[in-house]
């Protein structure tokens, strides 16, 4: 069954999703599938988790960064979450991951991604 693709709006600083250019705030236009949606959900809930393990972490002034595994996950998913994007993104959605190089160019060449 293939479903049906629908803009979505994304304000990856609230980890917000719209159906509606007017619903909030966004940065990226993607068109996505609900299953697509749902499991960048999933991604912004997970790292919204991982924001306060890393709050509460921070209180100890000993525990650097990169040696916290919660870190490097949170880094992973963000990753992920702008790779999700410029896949499913429109042209100035791409353009503007592009500018931000936080995509290296091997995965910005695959030319056909499934999420």
């Amino acid at each position: 069954m293939d479903e049906q693709k629908q803009s979505y709006y994304i304000n990856i600083q609230s980890n917000e999703i719209f159906r509606g250019p007017f619903d909030g705030e966004w940065n990226f236009k993607i068109e996505a599938t609900e299953s697509q949606v749902n499991v960048l959900e999933r991604l912004f809930d997970r790292n919204d988790e991982t924001d306060w393990e890393s709050y509460f972490r921070s209180q100890i002034p000993y525990l650097e960064y990169h040696h916290q595994p919660q870190n490097r996950e949170y880094d992973r998913r963000i990753r992920l979450i702008y790779t999700m994007l410029f896949y499913l993104g429109d042209e100035k959605t791409r353009a503007h991951i592009r500018e931000m190089e936080i995509l290296n160019e091997d995965m910005e060449n695959i030319q056909h991604k499934r999420f």
